[in-house]
Order: C-alpha cells, then sequence, then structure tokens
C-alpha cells in the first residue's frame, strides 16, 4: 500500500510539471496544425479576428487571401490599437481632442495595400526559415524579414534548458541614408535602427489554401506610429 501510495503522488506530481511546462509556453492553448477550411473561413470562424475578416470583406481580398500561399494575421487588439492611433493623430491634426474617431472612420478601402502587406504567394513554414532568415516580397510589392529569433520573453528558465525561437515578421525601413535592400544580399548592410520586428504568438496553421501565421496582440497594424 505504501509503494502504491508513492507511485501516485509521483504520478501527480509528473502531471502538475506538464501542466506547468504548458501554462508557460507562448499562446496557453493547444490547436490543431491542420484545419479542414481556407485560410478565410478559418479566420471568420474566430471571433479574435472579426475586425480583421471585416477590413478583407470591404478590401475585396478575400480571393487573394485564400490564394496567398502564407498569411499573417492580426487580431482584434492590433487593428483596435491601430484606430487609436489614427484617432490621436486625427484629433491632433484637427487641434480638437474630442473630435469623434472609431473603427467605422476608418476608411478600409484605401488600407487595402496594407492587409496585402501581410500577404506572401509562396508557403513559408517554420522549418524553412534558414538562421539568416528569409527576405520575401509581400503581395504588396514591399519586401519583408521572415526570422526564427530567440526570446525569453514567453519562457520559463526551468522549463526551457534552451531559448525557444518564434517566428518574427520584420519591416525594413529607410534610416539616416541607408535604404531598404532591393534583395537578400543588401540584409548585411541593414542597421538595427532599420529593423520593426513583429512576433507571431501562434504559428504554422494549415488551412486547405496556405499557411496562417498570428501576430501578437502588441504589434501594431501597419507598423503605424513606430518610434523609428
Amino acid at each position: 500500500m505504501k509503494t502504491f501510495k508513492l507511485f501516485l503522488i509521483a504520478a501527480v506530481v509528473c502531471y502538475s510539471l506538464n501542466a506547468c511546462k504548458k501554462s508557460y509556453t507562448i499562446g496557453g492553448s493547444t490547436f490543431k496544425a491542420q484545419v479542414n477550411m481556407t485560410t478565410y473561413d478559418y479566420l471568420k470562424t474566430n471571433h479574435l479576428f472579426d475586425t480583421l475578416v471585416i477590413m478583407i470583406d470591404k478590401a475585396g481580398l478575400k480571393d487573394e487571401l485564400n490564394q496567398a500561399g502564407t498569411f499573417f494575421a492580426t487580431t482584434n487588439y492590433t487593428i483596435h490599437n491601430f484606430t487609436l492611433a489614427r484617432r490621436d493623430s486625427v484629433r491632433l491634426w484637427r487641434n480638437d481632442e474630442n473630435y469623434p474617431y472609431n473603427f467605422d472612420s476608418l476608411d478600409l478601402p484605401s488600407l487595402r495595400d496594407t492587409l496585402r502587406s501581410y500577404m506572401f504567394p509562396d508557403r513559408i513554414t517554420r522549418d524553412i526559415i534558414s538562421q539568416r532568415g528569409l527576405y520575401r516580397k509581400a503581395n504588396d510589392g514591399e519586401m519583408r524579414l521572415i526570422q526564427l529569433l530567440s526570446t525569453t520573453d514567453y519562457s520559463n528558465s526551468n522549463v526551457f534548458t534552451t531559448n525557444p525561437q518564434y517566428i518574427y515578421l520584420t519591416k525594413i525601413i529607410p534610416w539616416n541614408g541607408n535604404p531598404v535592400p532591393v534583395d537578400s544580399t543588401g540584409l548585411g548592410d541593414v542597421k538595427p535602427e532599420q529593423l520593426l520586428p513583429a512576433l507571431c504568438q501562434t504559428t504554422g496553421i494549415l488551412t486547405t489554401t496556405g499557411v496562417l501565421h498570428v501576430l501578437n496582440n502588441n504589434h501594431m497594424f501597419d507598423y503605424y506610429n513606430d518610434n523609428h
């Protein structure tokens, strides 16, 4: 009986440790990598992307989204923060701190190319991202750097023996005379001040039409109001 009790205690401890490990990993929940629906339909069935779907519909991008090999999705929080930033800019320009401005005030068709800057023609999965990263042209014609980078922000040293790597979607901007590289051969000349990285909080969702990665809630849609 004593042996059985010790075994039972060990089993409970082991289960508890596994539960703790899960709580420290980014996202905090499990999901099926393969979903039997298109990228658009997946977004539409998840309330985390309600405003994103509205923007896609208004911009007439449903078909292009489902034709894209990869899409980096932005959440409601991201678009809400973008709306607040646009509101502050409009109020400053009008010199009216009470000027009404909300999501309905956005000129959604004008943001069509911004939405397309998160779409890529080829399928980009974690296993094909080299140590240097991938430099790819988005559907709007702008270049983006896609990298695997280590971070301790979403991990616990008692759980992970090495820092886990996460996918980042990085915009490169001109700075102090340094241009945006036209191809990957110019990445070595990029200064840290030119990099606007956006961490993915969920990656590798495989829909019937492409690959879906989800950017973190603190990402600013369109990299708007960045201090660089």
